[in-house]
């Protein structure tokens, strides 16, 4: 039987800031994953203002991540084919960075065993249950792990909340996301990030992402519901997306795929589900905590996870209904507004009019361009205005994540607190 203070279930962002968190509180941590790592993962590889910031403060040093891009210029095309090219800060830290997952969550991984916590890999979870003071997981291995809280960050079908009778049977997620990586692309694709809203494809998009080394990671989301409704449908659509004139020239001639395609789904209904049970946290796709409207969830996994591990510090092993009742309570108060406003702005966006629009606005002067890439990218939350717990006095003119002067340490929401 392995003993600990907290078991946390899934070594992606969520579980790796949930586990940093902790273990630099002093508790005592089992990090649990099926995968052994290095591991791929599904994923657009694009890391928001929001999702660095909060690297920086779990200690993550970009150096350890090969694949790190940094991007400066973000081009978003209209349907009707308006360009605008949105240039983010130069010289004052990181906005918008590109990296693959296999090494960022290497990294993250790294960096929660740096702070002491023990990893079990190549073991799932089979069961879960929760028996007085504490919580009881049993791996592939046969072995249990036996701790006062389980951080259920074991993703959108997690297996810790079916074991808990808490699943969505037939559950689907608001978003389907299809990638593949390209090599030998234009020197705009290796160094501008793209999205572009293709009429057939609203309130989605078509991405194209830059990598190291004249690649980039090349896709499109879509949301349930919408004109393109299954993933088949996805996988017969994308030789005609790359063959598009503007996207086929924005890649370059020359551009041909490294690895297969793959598709997933996206979980993005954080304001309609559980977060937590008993002693059991969930965070990141386990807490659908995606953002509606972009299908980005890394600095919200991130989030979710660094909440959970300070509410069970602020709370200790006793008050377990306490330390749930803060996680929820903090972890709606942080996201739930973002969430909501999304959802507004996706609607504005399922038509090719309010996309159309969206992109001339935004573009209109230097000050809507420098402040709307900003905010695309989650410099601010997604509804800072609307909720005041929130402002400060350098809105929209924070340094970025790693910045010389060491402001960008100041985290996008829990700026001031301490466990």
């Amino acid at each position: 039987m392995v003993l600990a203070d907290v078991a946390v279930v899934g070594a992606g962002p969520a579980g790796s800031a949930a586990a940093i968190t902790l273990a630099r509180a002093g508790r005592d941590v089992v990090l649990v994953d099926k995968s052994t790592f290095p591991r791929d993962k599904c994923c657009g590889d694009g890391l928001t203002a929001g999702a660095l910031r909060l690297l920086e403060q779990l200690g993550l040093p970009d150096a350890s991540v090969p694949s790190w891009q940094p991007v400066e210029d973000v081009v978003v095309r209209s349907p009707s084919g308006h360009e605008v090219t949105f240039e983010l800060p130069r010289g004052r830290g990181r906005y918008a960075v590109t990296a693959r997952r296999i090494e960022l969550d290497a990294a993250l991984l790294n960096q929660a065993r740096a702070c002491g916590a023990r990893v079990i890999e190549g073991n799932a979870v089979r069961l879960a249950r929760q028996d007085g003071d504490y919580v009881v997981l049993g791996l592939d291995s046969g072995e249990e792990v036996t701790a006062s809280y389980a951080v259920a960050a074991d993703g959108m079908w997690s297996p810790v909340r079916k074991a808990l009778g808490l699943a969505s049977p037939g559950y689907l997620g608001e978003w389907h996301a299809f990638r593949q990586y390209f090599e030998g692309v234009s020197p705009r694709a290796a160094s501008e990030l793209l999205v572009s809203f293709e009429a057939d494809l609203l309130p989605g998009y078509f991405w194209s992402f830059p990598l190291p080394g004249g690649r980039a990671n090349v896709g499109f989301g879509i949301a349930r519901g919408g004109k393109v409704e299954h993933v088949q449908d996805m996988k017969r659509l994308w030789p005609d997306l790359l063959a598009r004139p503007h996207l086929r020239a924005f890649l370059g001639p020359d551009a041909r795929p490294e690895a297969p395609h793959k598709a997933w789904p996206i979980p993005a209904r954080i304001d309609d589900i559980r977060l937590s049970a008993g002693r059991v946290l969930f965070v990141g796709d386990a807490a659908a905590a995606t953002d509606p409207m972009t299908g980005e969830g890394i600095a919200q996994a991130l989030l979710t996870g660094i909440l959970a591990g300070e509410s069970i510090v602020r709370h200790g092993p006793a008050a377990f209904a306490e330390t749930a009742t803060d996680y929820e309570r903090e972890a709606r108060r942080e996201l739930l507004a973002d969430h909501r406003m999304s959802i507004t702005l996706q609607r504005a966006l399922s038509h090719r009019k309010g996309a159309r629009a969206a992109v001339r606005i935004a573009g209109l002067s230097a000050w809507t361009r420098r402040n709307f890439g900003r905010w695309l990218f989650e410099d601010e939350p997604r509804a800072v205005l609307f909720t005041p717990h929130r402002w400060h006095r350098d809105f929209l003119d924070r340094d970025g994540a790693w910045a010389t002067n060491g402001s960008s340490a100041v985290p996008r929401t829990v700026a001031h607190r301490t466990p």
